[in-house]
Formats: structure tokens, C-alpha cells, sequence
């Protein structure tokens, strides 16, 4: 917090953390005695790709009041289970990586390649190369006509009723502000 320079913590988050790890009391009566402090005002929940459940369904029982799960155009499987969870325990449901880690960014077309480094694209080359079809398909078939993909596809999660966020990824002003008026696409 001093290196924040704030006086307490909007929303910590036990962020993909094993079940053992979870399945702690000491850990989550140590986050409640922060929150009486007064140092923490919301705990959440950060679950990995695999989605677990074990987790998400005993989030109230700690003291959780949201989920941050992967979910976008290309990943839905946290509708399945983890969205009917959510609204049954009345949570909050923060969708990260809404754009594929750029895959739905508009950036990228079939044929494009990406570094053997480059972090958010370790797949071998042929899933790479299907999901940029995947891609293409959906921008010809789903983004309407002069609508930048990335705000359709920050969009297309919000409108989604589970979800409450998403957290887009942003390198400069320009993106902070196309990321925000992705909400002038919403359905009504």
C-alpha cells in the first residue's frame, strides 16, 4: 500500500492459487482481519484457464465477492459452470484476457506469425493458424461493418449478463480510450 500510496486495497485477489492453498482458514481469517482494519475492502477470486470450481463454488464461504476467470469470443467455457455460479452467489464475474491475448485485437490475420517469445502466443503454429481463422470468420461474420474489433470484442463480453468487468490490456492513451467507449456498443 505504501508503494501505492493508498490507504487500503479496493479488491485483493487470491489470484489462481492451488486448493491447497485455498483451502486454508488461516489465510482467508488473516484477509478478514484486514478487511476489519479496514487495509482491504473486497476479496475476489482469480481462477486459472481450468476453470475451478472448487473455488468458485465455495467463494462466499471465504468471504469473496468476485470471480476474474479467462473469457472472450475464442474461450467461453466459464459460461458452462462458472457464470451460473456467480449469479447463484450473487458475485461479481471480471472477464480477463477479453481479446485473446490480441487475437481479437484486429491486428492479426491468417498467415501472421508470432515470436517464439512472445508470451501470449505459445501455441504450436497450426492452432496458431486456426485461430486466426477462427478469427477471420468471426470478423466477417460477427463485427458489424466499421467497428474496430478489439471494442466488439470488449463489448461482446460485457454484454454478457454475468459478466460486470472486463481488463483489457492498454499500452497508450489511445487504447485506455478506445477500451472505454467499447460500452457505446453494448446492447440495451
Amino acid at each position: 500500500m505504501k508503494a501505492l500510496q493508498v490507504d487500503y486495497i479496493d479488491l485483493y485477489q487470491f489470484h489462481s492459487g492451488p486448493d491447497s492453498a485455498f483451502d486454508n482458514d488461516q489465510l482467508w481469517t488473516t484477509l478478514d482481519k484486514q478487511i476489519t482494519a479496514g487495509k482491504i475492502r473486497h476479496l475476489g477470486l482469480s481462477i486459472g484457464k481450468n476453470n475451478n470450481m472448487h473455488q468458485v463454488e465455495n467463494a462466499t464461504k471465504v468471504g469473496a465477492q468476485t470471480i476474474q476467470a479467462v473469457y472472450n469470443r475464442l474461450d467461453r467455457a466459464p459460461e458452462l459452470e462458472v457464470f451460473p455460479s456467480c449469479k447463484a452467489q450473487d458475485l461479481g464475474m471480471l472477464a480477463r484476457v477479453p481479446l485473446a491475448s490480441g487475437y481479437l485485437s484486429g491486428k492479426y490475420k491468417p498467415g501472421a506469425s508470432f515470436a517464439s517469445n512472445d508470451v501470449r502466443h505459445r501455441h504450436d503454429q497450426e492452432q496458431t493458424a486456426l485461430r486466426l481463422l477462427e478469427v477471420e470468420k468471426i470478423a466477417q461474420e460477427e463485427v458489424p461493418a466499421g467497428v474496430d474489433m478489439a471494442s466488439w470484442a470488449l463489448a461482446w463480453c460485457l454484454n454478457n449478463e454475468a459478466v460486470t468487468a472486463v481488463i483489457p490490456g492498454c499500452k497508450n492513451k489511445e487504447q485506455v480510450i478506445s477500451n472505454a467507449q467499447a460500452v457505446t456498443l453494448l446492447n440495451e
